[in-house]
């Protein structure tokens, strides 16, 4: 009887504990104003993502280095910083490989800063042997990763959301990452070849968006794509998708895109990576005052599209500015010894920039190493082994805007 008793009192007490867990889970809703806006809200409370990319790689690290496994725990430090700019999301990149120590980091940003976090996943994107969508093992190994990640991190009270992809859009014409199947290579039209490519990954996505809201019905799911490219395609096949997270870099506005996209996918979007750096490569010297003067032009650009502004008809959430610190690894992404320099070569041209798109190699103007609104020195915060930060006048220009916009916003009942 009392062995009966115990057993009872244990799986009562074990039911008690995973109830109150899930209990723990923020529930992340999308909603829409009679008008046709949309906003999202936190546990029925309206939220406008002010976010920012966070991927604090130090001084002499690259692309290998996981951030959440490191003793440091660099977000200690720029999570008080972050909160005094009125930032209250971060977006990661991906999880690596453990989640618990993804977990800790998702509660400590949350319980010491309010700040929660937007997780994103690649989607074997830049991974070894390179990635096929049309293969179905591959999207059998994808989903059962994702949905793992999904099980793990689903509870956490600082989770906001889900992003699938990036720049993965940018495969399909094979400018990255090429990949095929008989059934592409069966098309003889260049065109027609891309488009089956985008049907194929977009179907692929919609249905792993719809395996992850199984698992976790509290947390909206959005597909990352590299600005419009084939989203007419998407619209056709991605029912459950909750979300669209737009890579764009377009100088200082964001143009039509806001209402252009609404005219044919009508889902609510999120600038998930947008920003300036802070290096001239015409004039060959650091340009703070630029950078901060597109970013706050970016910014306003982007809030008079959510409906906390004066537009009811907003379909923007919000954005998360491409990035918190700068990145020294950037321009010579695998030659190990440039990751302790801060190079000043740019990697690309982007013309939307144009105070610096006169620069000498055919206009490279964009200095990959350069985007944080934070700076990085070589020398050590006390106590500590990591790098000083040091703000630029972007990050004050941000806080100031950040927190009047918090200030001025319109009240959502």
């Amino acid at each position: 009887m009392k062995k009966s008793l115990i057993l009872i009192i244990c799986l009562g007490l074990n039911l008690f504990i995973s109830l109150s867990l899930f209990a723990e889970a923020s529930k992340v809703a999308i909603k829409t104003t009679e008008e046709g806006g949309y906003y999202l809200t936190v546990d029925n409370k309206p939220f406008l993502i002010k976010g920012i990319i966070y991927n604090p790689t130090p001084i002499c690290k690259g692309y290998d280095y996981e951030f959440f496994t490191d003793t440091n725990k660099q977000w200690l430090i720029d999570g008080k910083l972050m909160k005094d700019a009125g930032i209250n999301c971060v977006r990661i990149y991906s999880t690596g490989e453990d989640l618990d120590k993804v977990k800790a980091f998702i509660n400590e940003m949350y319980t010491k800063f309010g700040i929660y976090t937007i997780v994103s996943d690649w989607l074997g994107l830049w991974s070894y042997p390179g990635v096929n969508y049309a293969d179905a093992q591959f999207q059998k190994n994808t989903k059962e990763r994702i949905l793992k990640i999904t099980e793990a991190l689903k509870g956490e009270k600082g989770l906001l959301l889900w992003v699938l992809g990036n720049e993965n859009s940018y495969t399909f014409s094979g400018k990255i990452c090429f990949w095929t199947c008989p059934e592409i290579d069966k098309i003889k039209e260049l065109r027609k070849q891309i488009e089956k490519r985008a049907q194929i990954y977009y179907t692929f996505v919609d249905e792993l968006a719809a395996e992850i809201k199984k698992i976790d019905p509290n947390h909206p799911v959005a597909l990352g794509n590299g600005e419009e490219s084939f989203l007419d395609i998407a619209s056709k096949v991605c029912d459950d998708i909750d979300i669209l997270a737009i890579i764009s870099y377009r100088g200082k506005k964001f143009g039509n895109l806001f209402n252009h996209i609404k005219s044919y996918f009508n889902k609510p979007i999120f600038i998930s990576e947008f920003g300036a750096d802070s290096y001239d490569a015409y004039l060959e010297k650091e340009a703070e005052d630029t950078q901060s003067e597109y970013i706050i032009s970016q910014w306003n650009n982007l809030f008079e599209h959510t409906v906390f502004s004066k537009n009811t008809q907003g379909n923007c959430l919000g954005g998360t500015l491409f990035e918190w610190s700068d990145e020294w690894w950037k321009h010579d992404e695998g030659y190990t010894p440039n990751w302790c320099i801060h190079n000043t070569e740019a990697g690309w041209s982007n013309g939307s920039y144009y105070f610096d798109i006169k620069a000498k190699n055919n206009g490279l103007n964009m200095n990959e190493e350069w985007f944080g609104i934070v700076a990085l020195s070589d020398k050590k915060i006390k106590a500590t082994d990591v790098d000083q930060r040091i703000p630029k006048k972007s990050y004050y220009a941000l806080k100031d805007f950040l927190n009047r916009i918090s200030r001025e916003s319109i009240k959502i009942k």
